[in-house]
């Protein structure tokens, strides 16, 4: 299929501007719950731009199919557009907007954040919440004539092996080019790896909990008798699964839109890559959107920044690797988190003043 951003002017023009001083690409990924990609990368450009001028700083923000998918998208293809799928069931049963972005291929990008996310919930409920928005709006989408469905999975309440979803989906089937699943996690849908038990507790689930999701989880690959030991199978409480059983393909989301934001060619004549995301910690590097832009930043040769609400203590972190913390800024955790794009100017001019001193 035909790259929706092929023939984009605007985008080529960024992607050739003459450079000036040093290239750099600020590739952030979200700051869950806090700001945008787009937001953040935004700052961060300003920062370093504070304290040089000279370097031509192109600005491409990321995700790998979590919160800020469709904004990543959206920034990469202009021509795009919100489409609503009206009023749906959102993760705890009260009724959210749903929406998709149109892109002009006929393909139609949609995010399990937006209307199942948990951050959606009134408050935690890990044995109710549901993906039944999920499957109402790509069903709005597949209705309105689309060609082929990206479906990001990151972010859900919900641990239901999609199985509301599917229940929305009625007798609809993948559209003509099919359905791409982006996920950000390799966990299969059972066991002591999988979505009960590794994402369970961060949806309010307790051990008895996870037991009884997990006995559903078991449930549901007996009924729809797909593959629960494929990777992704566990993403967003097993909607991987779901997805994948009804005809779908799973995808690591941070490769796709890497991809598709022209972030892979953007690197190989980048001389400094500034990425980051509300955490860096282990799981960053396990298919994460900063975690992979850091891996490719230094394949290509590039020197990187890191610029992150916090770290995992301890981190293992090159030493030719510039990082900066919103919390060590801030001065507190919920400071950062409040009110992140001054910190993250901060932390941009923190590190292009590293740069001129190197």
């Amino acid at each position: 299929m035909a790259d929706p951003l092929a023939g984009d002017s605007s985008y080529s023009a960024r992607v050739t501007a003459q450079t000036v001083g040093m290239t750099v690409v600020v590739a952030p990924d979200s700051f869950k719950g806090s700001a945008s990609a787009h937001d953040i990368g935004a700052a961060i450009a300003r920062g370093w731009r504070s304290v040089r001028p000279e370097d031509d700083v192109i600005e491409c923000p990321q995700a790998d199919g979590g919160e800020g998918t469709m904004d990543a998208v959206r920034a990469a293809a202009p021509d795009a557009r919100l489409r609503s799928a009206g009023l749906v069931t959102g993760p705890d049963g009260r009724q959210v907007e749903g929406t998709w972005l149109e892109l002009s291929d006929g393909t139609a990008v949609i995010e399990i954040a937006q209307m199942s996310g948990l951050p959606l919930m009134s408050k935690l409920d890990p044995l109710h919440a549901t993906s039944r928005g999920l499957g109402q709006v790509m069903a709005a989408a597949i209705d309105a004539g689309h060609s082929r469905l990206v479906v990001g999975l990151g972010g859900s309440a919900s641990t239901d092996a999609g199985l509301p979803a599917l229940e929305s989906l009625g007798d609809r089937r993948p559209p003509q080019d099919g359905v791409l699943v982006l996920t950000d996690v390799t966990n299969p849908l059972l066991g002591p790896r999988g979505a009960a038990a590794v994402f369970g507790p961060q949806k309010g689930a307790s051990l008895h909990d996870i037991a009884v999701l997990e006995k559903r989880l078991e449930q549901a690959a007996l009924d729809l008798q797909g593959d629960p030991d494929a990777p992704g199978a566990g993403a967003a409480g097993g909607v991987g699964f779901g997805l994948a059983a009804w005809g779908a393909t799973i995808t690591p989301g941070s490769a796709y839109i890497s991809r598709l934001t022209g972030l892979d060619e953007l690197l190989q004549r980048a001389d400094i890559v500034v990425t980051g995301e509300g955490r860096f910690d282990r799981q960053s590097a396990d298919g994460k959107a900063a975690g992979r832009t850091v891996e490719a930043a230094h394949r290509a040769g590039a020197t990187v920044g890191i610029i992150a609400g916090a770290f995992e203590p301890g981190l293992p972190i090159s030493v030719a690797t510039w990082v900066a913390s919103l919390t060590d800024l801030a001065g507190s955790a919920s400071r950062a988190i409040e009110d992140p794009l001054p910190y993250a100017f901060e932390a941009a001019q923190q590190i292009a003043r590293q740069r001129s001193l190197a």
